[in-house]
């Protein structure tokens, strides 16, 4: 058994030279008896040494899980991320990324920084990840966590995890889930900006103004007339890129305002989160 007194200090300094978790760190350090470098080749054997070696790469692979509470009040939407598709599509690697969703229904942190910190078994969700890229061999990570409370949130999931809505909606009554997969499908496919004209920023507003704007003087029409034909152009704007507004893929004879009220009056959706797998 070494008699080296290892301290801390020393115990985050080859934390920071390796991005291996802190007890490997020590359990490293111990057996090294102190030796830095002897340190750095037992963590290299047991394949943390990994991590450090591949933070500058891309991984813009990975997985997107879309999950409900049991009483479906709450959902949350999780990124995991990997660098290549081969990984993505490991059983190992989906069950971690469920894993990680579970825990985020379980706990209900309130941010990204909230899941890491969060604990497995004693181990931190963030000391999990730099684990398994060492087991894996390649970067992973959490890149991306949203969250939605409402009376029904219905989650659904697209394209072999490549992509995850989460829909809320103000009612809980007969037809309302089915209806909510419904506008989670139109969220997938149609990728709407906002839920209403309302909830659209102020910067893409003055953006579609002014290309709409160039748009018209570009084909020759009088000054004068500009303002009137770019409001037109917004107003459509409104029309294809907020949901409520949004024609239904399923009956193009309804905007999605109008096909939640006739499932059940006053039915609307209160707010959704659409994350798609690298973008």
């Amino acid at each position: 058994m070494s008699t080296v007194q290892i301290s801390a200090a020393d115990v985050n300094k080859l934390r920071q030279q390796t991005g291996a978790g802190m007890m490997d760190c020590k359990k490293a350090l111990i057996e090294a008896n102190g030796d830095f470098e002897a340190a750095v080749d037992y963590l290299r054997k047991k394949g943390a040494k990994v991590a450090a070696s591949r933070q500058d790469r891309d991984s813009n692979e990975g997985v997107v899980i879309a999950k409900a509470t049991a009483d479906g009040t709450r959902g949350v939407v999780v990124e995991l991320n990997c660098e290549t598709d081969f990984v993505a599509k490991n059983a190992d690697f989906v069950a971690l990324a469920n894993t990680f969703t579970d825990l985020a229904i379980a706990k209900n942190p309130a941010s990204l920084e909230e899941l890491l910190a969060l604990e497995i078994d004693g181990q931190k969700v963030s000391d999990i990840i730099v684990e398994n890229t060492g087991k894996i061999g390649e970067k992973i990570g959490i890149s991306k966590f949203e969250t939605v409370t409402g009376d029904k949130v219905v989650p659904y999931i697209h394209g072999n995890y490549r992509l995850g809505v989460l829909v809320a909606l103000n009612q809980a009554g007969a037809g309302v889930e089915e209806a909510g997969k419904d506008v989670a499908m139109q969220i997938a496919a149609m990728s709407p900006v906002a839920l209403d004209k309302a909830d659209v920023d102020a910067t893409t507003i003055e953006r579609e103004t002014e290309i709409a704007k160039e748009q018209i003087r570009a084909e020759g029409k009088p000054e004068e007339m500009v303002e009137k034909i770019a409001a037109g152009k917004l107003n459509k704007f409104y029309k294809d890129s907020t949901l409520l507004n949004q024609e239904f893929v399923k009956d193009s004879s309804k905007d999605v305002r109008k096909f939640l009220n006739d499932v059940s009056n006053g039915l609307t959706v209160v707010a959704f989160k659409r994350i798609q797998l690298g973008a």
